[in-house]
C-alpha cells in the first residue's frame, strides 16, 4: 500500500455545463451518434468532497435524497474505475459527497461533473498518477461528457460522441440565465426520437477549431435536439421566447434538454437587471431559474 496520509481529502467544484452550440451528424454503427458541440463551463455546479479511508471500500452520500448512492451512481463508478486501473491506490478506498445544485437529467451535466471531479480528485490526492490523455480515456469509458470534466478548459469544441476536444474561447462577457421548468428528459429517448436522415451531414463548425479558435456569430447558434423535445414539451419553446424578450442575445436548449439558457450581454445587462429577470422567470416557471457566469472552476 503506498504511504498516503490517510486524513488527507480534497473538495472540487463540479461545474455545470451549457452546449452553445450541438450538431448531431451522423448515427455510428455502435449506436451511439457522432457530433460537433461547443460546450462551455459555468460558475454554477455542485461540490464534491472526497476523503480517503484504508479499508478498500466506497462510500457515497448525496444532499438529493432522490439520487441513488450505490454503483448505479455515475460518481461511484467512477471511484471504481480509478482504483482498478491505478496501482497507487491499491487497497484504498474513498468517501464521496456530493451537495448537489445542478437539476437531474437536465441537458447540464451534473452526473457526468460530478464523475469526472472524482477522477480529478483522485488523481490529486494519488500525486496525479495519470495523464491528462489516460484521465480522458478512463472518463469516456463512463460517458461521453465525462471527459470535459476531467479537463482544465472552460471551453472546448468537442467531436465523435464528445472525446475528441478542441479548446475554445470562453464565452465570460455574458450572464447566463439558466430556467429548468422542473422536470426531466431522458437523452436516450431524444437521440432514439431524433430521426436523422441516411445522408451525412456536413460540419458546420468547420471553421471553429484548434486551428481557428475565433468565436462565431450567437446568430449561428443551435441545437439539433431541440426539435425533438420542444415537440413533446411545448412550454420549453415558451420559456425561449420569454428570454428572448427580457433581452436575452440568446437563447438555446442546452444538450438534450429541458432547461433553457439565456444569454444577456454585460454591455447591454447589467447583473441587477439580470436578476430582477431570473425573479420574473421564477414566479412564472417555478423555483429553478439560475444565473451564472462562464467560468471553469476546475
Amino acid at each position: 500500500m503506498t504511504d498516503i496520509n490517510l486524513h488527507r481529502s480534497v473538495e472540487l467544484f463540479a461545474p455545470a455545463k451549457i452546449n452553445l452550440f450541438l450538431h448531431v451528424l451522423r448515427r455510428r454503427a455502435d449506436g451511439y451518434h457522432d457530433l460537433e458541440t461547443w460546450m462551455q463551463k459555468l460558475d454554477f455546479g455542485d461540490t464534491v468532497e472526497l476523503h480517503l479511508r484504508n479499508d478498500g471500500l466506497l462510500g457515497l452520500v448525496c444532499s438529493d435524497p432522490s439520487l441513488p448512492t450505490d454503483r448505479s451512481n455515475l460518481a461511484w463508478r467512477a471511484a471504481e474505475e480509478f482504483f482498478s486501473a491505478g496501482r497507487r491506490g491499491k487497497g484504498y478506498g474513498v468517501d464521496i459527497r456530493i451537495d448537489k445544485r445542478i437539476p437531474v437529467a437536465a441537458g447540464l451535466g451534473g452526473g457526468s461533473s460530478d464523475a469526472g471531479s472524482v477522477l480529478r480528485g483522485l488523481n490529486r490526492l494519488f500525486d496525479n498518477e495519470f495523464s491528462r490523455a489516460e484521465l480522458c480515456a478512463m472518463a469516456l469509458r463512463l460517458g461521453a461528457d465525462v471527459p470535459f470534466f476531467v479537463v482544465e478548459d472552460d471551453a472546448v469544441v468537442a467531436e465523435g460522441v464528445g472525446e475528441v476536444m478542441y479548446p475554445a474561447q470562453s464565452l465570460r462577457e455574458y450572464h447566463v440565465l439558466l430556467v429548468n421548468p422542473g422536470f426531466s428528459v431522458s437523452t436516450r429517448w431524444v437521440f432514439e426520437n431524433l430521426g436523422l436522415t441516411r445522408t451525412l451531414k456536413e460540419s458546420k463548425l468547420a471553421s471553429f477549431r484548434k486551428d481557428a479558435p475565433a468565436l462565431p456569430s450567437l446568430g449561428a447558434l443551435s441545437n439539433d435536439l431541440e426539435r425533438v423535445t420542444l415537440a413533446q414539451y411545448p412550454e420549453l419553446a415558451s420559456i425561449k421566447d420569454n428570454l428572448l424578450e427580457a433581452g436575452a442575445e440568446l437563447a438555446l436548449m442546452s444538450g438534450s434538454g429541458p432547461t433553457v439558457f439565456g444569454l444577456f450581454s454585460d454591455l447591454s445587462t447589467s447583473a441587477v437587471e439580470v436578476r430582477a429577470i431570473a425573479d420574473r422567470l421564477k414566479r412564472k416557471f417555478g423555483k429553478m431559474v439560475f444565473v451564472a457566469r462562464a467560468n471553469g472552476g476546475a
